[in-house]
């Protein structure tokens, strides 16, 4: 009996032995099969982790971006809570205006950065080489303008003046009298004038030579509106008010200096030899005077933009708020072509009666310079060279000359807030 006991002991203990031997083998095959499936759970989990982190980061770019370009307040450090977790976001003005914002964000230890530049930049269209208001334009002497030229007054000229394009004077007082077209004339009223092509008029037509073909009766061409309204040169004042120089007044340069975006709180005078890099807009509570071989040019690091200059007195417009601009002063664009400089004067005697200039260009002056003046006069003399002249009335004498480039179609300028800002560069970072 005792060894049948213990041959049934036995066989227990061996059956035990069995079961433990195979609970072992499924184990090992089960930790070995669910290793990776381990270590990718935990994989998935670390890239669900940073990528929470990433869409934190990038709201709280977005964030950011949105009240920049809506033109909404911001503090230049913000912070983002989404659901507990937080992504820090700062701003960092740049030179020329630019605006850098970088986003940190961190979900359980997974951390995300995003960086935006904002670059600030408008369009702009110059159809025209010059387009004049209600104020009309008046060539003499042997001024030229090449390219087309539009106006919502008369168009008025004396002796060898010469437009080589179309010239237009619009609406129901239109009157073109004493000019020369190289293409076509468009006017209620033509006199005096040798068009090189046809002549579209309405009812009177006086003592004209006409290459072309003539057509009495055409419809009157409707005003045109300026390409720059006041709104969009106060965000280029807001942009440069970004700095200001309260002193020493006049604000004189001599010598070479990188200028803006700024904003002068008087007279500008820049004159000797003096060399000025333009990184973004100026706004000069008084006069501008550049004289005597002084260099403005467009900072390369700009490439393709244009930049604005603007003389704008908002307690004085009539007898202040003037530009002039002569002896041999040079307009440079950034050695990029396309890249232009404008001078704006915010001078309204004209439009109001007076007989101030709002911008004075003579002696010399040459290169890539836009002159623009909605509400003033502009007068050009004695061997002037420009890209584009546009304002409420235009005088051209002597040997001025206006060469419309097709660039300036559509011309980029540096400017304010608003609208004005666009994404320059969206990326993640360390």
């Amino acid at each position: 009996m005792k060894n049948k006991i213990n041959l049934k002991h036995n066989k227990g203990q061996a059956m035990l032995v069995i079961v433990l031997f195979f609970i072992f083998i499924f184990s090992s095959f089960i930790i070995v099969f669910s290793a990776p499936a381990i270590i990718e759970f935990g994989a998935s989990k670390d890239l669900l982790d940073s990528k929470k982190s990433y869409f934190l980061a990038e709201s709280g770019a977005e964030d950011i971006a949105y009240r920049i370009k809506t033109g909404q307040l911001y503090d230049a450090n913000e912070v983002l809570n989404i659901g507990g977790s937080y992504a820090t976001t700062t701003v960092v003005n740049l030179s020329g205006g630019e605006k850098e914002i970088t986003s940190s964000a961190d979900f359980l230890s997974s951390i995300r950065k995003i960086k935006i530049n904002f670059i600030t930049d408008i369009g702009i269209s110059f159809n025209y080489g010059v387009q004049a208001g209600d104020g009309g334009f008046n060539m003499e002497n042997s001024s030229t303008i090449s390219g087309n030229a539009y106006s919502n007054g008369p168009v008025t000229g004396a002796n060898s003046n010469l437009i080589k394009g179309d010239v237009v004077s619009a609406d129901a007082s239109g009157l073109i009298s004493g000019i020369h077209a190289t293409s076509s004339a468009y006017a209620h009223s033509i006199t005096n004038s040798t068009i090189d092509r046809d002549a579209y008029y309405y009812t009177s037509f006086i003592n004209n030579t006409v290459g072309g073909n003539i057509y009495p009766g055409s419809v009157d061409k409707l005003k045109a509106a300026f390409p720059i309204s006041d709104s969009m040169i106060s965000e280029w004042e807001s942009a440069a008010a970004s700095s200001t120089i309260n002193s020493p007044c006049p604000y004189v340069i001599n010598g070479n200096v990188l200028l803006g975006p700024v904003k002068i709180s008087c007279n500008l005078e820049i004159k000797s030899s003096a060399v000025v890099n333009l990184l973004g807009p100026v706004w000069v509570l008084g006069n501008i005077e550049i004289e005597n071989n002084a260099i403005l040019k467009v900072d390369p690091i700009l490439l393709n933009k244009s930049v604005v200059m603007i003389a704008d007195n908002p307690s004085n417009r009539t007898t202040s708020s003037k530009i002039e601009l002569e002896n041999s002063a040079q307009f440079q664009n950034s050695g990029t072509k396309g890249s232009y400089i404008m001078m704006v004067s915010g001078n309204n005697s004209a439009e109001l009666g007076g007989g101030e200039k709002a911008i004075t260009i003579e002696n010399s002056v040459s290169g890539d310079v836009i002159l623009y003046s909605n509400h003033g006069e502009i007068l050009l003399k004695n061997n002037v060279n420009l890209r584009e002249v546009t304002a409420y009335r235009i005088r051209l004498q002597n040997t001025a000359n206006v060469i419309y480039e097709t660039g300036l179609a559509n011309t980029v300028f540096k400017s304010g807030p608003g609208g004005g800002y666009s994404i320059n560069k969206w990326q993640e970072t360390n």
